[in-house]
């Protein structure tokens, strides 16, 4: 039989521990509500089902063809991201002031948290045909890069670099607009789902491609420009993390690698640090590991180890 702690506790008894504290733990801020992971990935779902028509949605929008079509199916996305999204807003300045100890005014301004995250929603979606038109690049690398490859549909239903692509491009510009929380549910989504793991902050160009995947991180500050191809297991990782005074992170400093156009990267190659810039159209090969800059053009490969083979016993 297995021993029980003798301070066991009726309901009353725990929920009165568990409110108490409350105050110490991270959740919600004055019974303030955090978004939820299900409601934003399943608009997240749904703009998909956008950006590639014939992609399944969520369920909770119907496709239609048209410009009528479209419109319906934006009109609940609509809604449901500005729900997200003011919920965002609420809990982070809540959090800020508590974890800051301040006390912030609450102007008009900051307390409308349905009129701010209107005018976020409406600006992201406005960003729509842009990341169309840049995924469709990231699909058309995938294609050209990849022999398997039979169709392009085959690409955006199967392959799990496009998945992760597509949502890191959609947390990306949530970021840029300064949306809360939301950037990050999504791409920690994806990195569970696909195994690719890019920060919302990174900066990547179009015509991405990322073989395989399984095992990729990419850090917050890495920039990448056009044309660039990563295989599996790539780290583009920061060298170190700089400190303040107090020992305190330093948080937004540049610690991640730039890698220019036209770059690839082969599987289980590393490469860190902030001022580390791999050049043009420069190839690292497999299972290198650089935290220095390349010029352009540069073939980056470790020796080959030689092989010795012997009768099994």
């Amino acid at each position: 039989m297995p021993e029980f702690d003798d301070k066991l506790r009726t309901p009353d008894q725990i929920a009165a521990l568990l409110t108490a504290q409350q105050s110490c733990c991270p959740g919600s801020v004055d019974n303030t509500p955090l978004p939820s992971v299900e409601g934003v990935m399943s608009v997240v779902r749904d703009i998909r089902s956008l950006l590639f028509p014939g992609v399944p949605a969520s369920g909770t929008v119907n496709a239609l063809p048209g410009i009528n079509g479209v419109r319906l199916q934006l009109l609940p996305i609509q809604a449901r991201l500005k729900q997200q999204i003011a919920r965002a807003l609420e809990h982070a300045r809540l959090a800020h002031v508590r974890i800051h100890r301040v006390a912030l005014p609450v102007s008009e301004e900051s307390s409308n948290y349905a009129g701010i995250s209107s005018s976020m929603t409406n600006a992201f979606l406005s960003r729509l045909p842009e990341i169309r038109q840049t995924l469709a690049s990231d699909v058309e690398a995938a294609f050209n890069g990849d022999p398997a490859a039979k169709t392009r549909e085959e690409i955006v239903l199967c392959y799990p670099g496009i998945e992760a692509i597509t949502i890191y491009r959609l947390a990306h510009e949530l970021l840029n607009l300064g949306v809360p929380y939301l950037p990050r549910i999504m791409t920690e989504w994806a990195h569970r789902e696909t195994g690719i793991d890019i920060h919302p902050g990174a900066k990547i160009g179009p015509s991405f491609f990322i073989d395989h995947g399984t095992g990729v991180v990419i850090g917050e500050t890495a920039e990448l420009g056009s044309s660039v191809t990563i295989y599996q297991g790539v780290t583009l990782g920061a060298w170190s993390f700089p400190r303040d005074e107090d020992g305190g992170l330093i948080r937004g400093a540049k610690r991640h690698p730039t890698l220019e156009d036209r770059v690839t990267v082969y599987s289980n190659a590393t490469i860190l640090g902030g001022t580390t810039v791999i050049g043009s159209g420069s190839q690292i090969g497999s299972n290198v590991s650089l935290n220095r800059s390349v010029p352009p053009n540069t073939i980056v490969t470790i020796e080959r180890p030689s092989l010795k083979f012997r009768e099994a016993a």
